[in-house]
């Protein structure tokens, strides 16, 4: 016999009467003495179990919550039901119970449908338990119905779905690789792709138009909100003979209506908005601006020059201006204390216009003169409130007017609700130089097409030639980078070559793909956003390892599976390995 005839989401008022056979989770139990409620709970849902006769009372009260039990019964309607519930207007009058997994263990590590409430690091060691709560699994639901989705969309605009290799080569992709070390060849290692990046540029060169898949990478690098360590999934993409806007066409097609979906909040429809990168650092100080923040950054260096106040003179002045605003300068203090803590010591300067217009609090006795030229900068009227902040130079300061006009549209509540406002970032730089190394690098991606192709690479100045390069930004998150790719090799032995790699070691990097474009590669551009960070913001999730079915905790650590650990020093020896533990000072 079925170990089921119904889920426990499925019995309604009219099944009443019908002799019904369910199975799952002994949620809870409320015991009355001679009669006691039990919920039922499986993956559908919830049934209540109202027991009052012998055998099956007795049973349900021996057994521990969590533990896995069959009820067969009567469906009967409910004298007090319960309009929140899909089955609130019914309930199972019990004829046998059976266990099928009892729980053995003492005590539960949290409550489950509270385990939301527990610590990460208990929630992930007990990452089935937790999964049971029907808040963290529906999550997971909707994560799969999203790749559904995707999958879906994709196939009808004739994108073919290709896996490419886990085991791949070291590539020196922007992150660290995880690498495998080989049995078969001592010394020698394979690497877990960091992305499909080579591959899907070699599919093109193979003769396939389009390709998609959704690619695990693996990337040993440092957690974030935003960011899983160690495996992420990505919605990868590449087009043959195709362009900048071709990708922009694709995504935009697709994004939307998966977001609007899944979500009920608006979404921005095509074309998306379009920043040019250095535009963004300027008007919001990043490149991730969210553009549900009606606040913009503007540049008030000149104005203020020679103003008195010694904290500007000679700086790159940034002024972030919110009309009408009613705070109280404890507000302004706190304001100023938090930026003073997220920027590690930076400073936030402001003044304000009173219901009269004229500057009132902060370091308004230095601006008399400039306040003419200010007003009309920053359009100022009455109610204005405006913050600063200045820096030795320009880079630093964009970033931190960012910080500011973020932490003022969050403590201000001005964000637009229940929308999804995506731009692209287009116009990256191709070089920049490194903060660390002070020598010229990619700024990007090093696989893209400079704008201008050999011409520019030859003729201008490295830090003003711009790249084909993209990232889609929503609602502050970025969700991919993308480019369009040099298909070029003499192209691309010259943009290696400005960064010091010479031709024989970009070779030796890169021989698959190098050789593979001397074959005659076409054009090709491509893009792959995150699946996880789509997730996270659809689900309005705070933390991308909620919306993971088994994730890392934020130390790159599995706690239900105890990775890393350990191996037998039989595998090391297999491996041709030696473990040489660090000696402690």
């Amino acid at each position: 016999m079925a170990y089921r005839t119904h889920n426990c989401n499925q019995l309604r008022k009219e099944d009443a009467g019908k002799k019904v056979k369910l199975c799952g989770w002994l949620d809870s139990k409320r015991d009355k003495g001679g009669l006691l409620f039990a919920v039922l709970r499986d993956y559908y849902g919830v049934t209540q179990v109202v027991a009052t006769e012998e055998p099956c009372l007795s049973q349900l009260r021996d057994i521990p919550t969590e533990s896995t039990v069959s009820v067969e019964g009567t469906v009967v309607l409910r004298s007090s039901p319960n309009d929140k519930l899909p089955t609130g207007l019914i309930e199972i009058v019990p004829e046998k119970v059976e266990v099928l997994g009892r729980r053995t263990t003492q005590a539960l590590p949290f409550e489950v449908s509270h385990s939301t409430e527990a610590r990460e690091d208990i929630r992930l060691a007990y990452r089935f338990l937790d999964l049971r709560n029907p808040a963290v699994k529906d999550k997971i639901v909707l994560r799969a119905q999203i790749v559904a989705e995707l999958r879906r969309l994709m196939t009808e605009q004739g994108f073919l779905e290709i896996s490419t290799p886990i085991l791949t080569s070291s590539s020196p992709e922007g992150a660290r690789d995880y690498i495998v070390p080989s049995r078969l060849y001592p010394g020698e290692f394979y690497a877990l792709p960091q992305a499909p990046q080579q591959y899907k540029q070699l599919l093109m060169c193979s003769g396939f138009d389009k390709y998609f898949q959704i690619a695990p990478c693996f990337r040993d690098e440092d957690a974030r909100a935003d960011r899983s360590p160690g495996e992420f999934y990505q919605l990868d993409i590449e087009m043959a003979f195709a362009t900048q806007e071709d990708v922009f066409a694709v995504l935009e097609s697709v994004l939307p209506p998966v977001f609007a979906k899944f979500s009920g909040w608006e979404a921005d429809k095509p074309p998306f908005r379009r920043v040019a990168y250095r535009d963004a650092l300027e008007t919001y100080g990043t490149d991730k601006p969210d553009l549900r923040n009606p606040l913009v950054i503007k540049d008030v260096s000149a104005e203020l020059q020679g103003c008195g106040f010694a904290a500007v003179e000679g700086k790159v002045v940034k002024a972030i201006a919110v009309p009408d605003f009613r705070q109280t300068r404890k507000f302004i203090d706190r304001l100023a204390e938090d930026f003073k803590v997220k920027t590690e010591g930076g400073a936030m300067y402001w003044f304000r216009l009173d219901e009269n217009g004229a500057l009132v609090g902060g370091i308004s006795k230095f601006l008399g003169e400039a306040l003419p030229a200010l007003k009309e900068k920053l359009a100022l009227s009455e109610g204005s409130f405006v913050a600063l902040v200045a820096e030795e130079k320009l880079l630093p300061a964009q970033k931190r007017a960012g910080i500011l006009r973020t932490m003022l549209g969050t403590e201000l509540d001005l964000l637009e609700k229940n929308v999804y406002r995506f731009c692209w970032i287009v116009d990256f730089p191709m070089y920049e130089i490194g903060e660390e190394s002070g020598q010229l690098e990619f700024c990007h991606n090093p696989f893209s097409m400079p704008q201008g192709g050999m011409k520019a690479l030859e003729e201008k100045d490295p830090l003003d030639i711009l790249a084909y390069q993209y990232d889609i930004v929503c609602n502050g998150v970025e969700l991919s980078s993308g480019a369009v790719r040099n298909h070029d090799p003499e192209i691309m032995v010259k943009a290696f070559s400005l960064v010091g790699m010479g031709k024989e070691d970009m070779v030796k990097k890169f021989p698959a793909l190098y050789h593979a474009f001397e074959y005659g590669a076409p054009p090709h551009a491509g893009v792959a956003p995150g699946v996880d960070r789509m997730v996270m913001l659809i689900s309005d999730t705070v933390n991308i390892r909620e919306v993971i079915a088994f994730p890392m905790n934020a130390k790159a650590r599995d706690l239900l599976m105890n990775a890393p650990s350990p191996v037998e020093p039989k595998q090391l020896e297999d491996v041709h390995i030696a473990v040489v533990r660090e000696e402690k000072k």
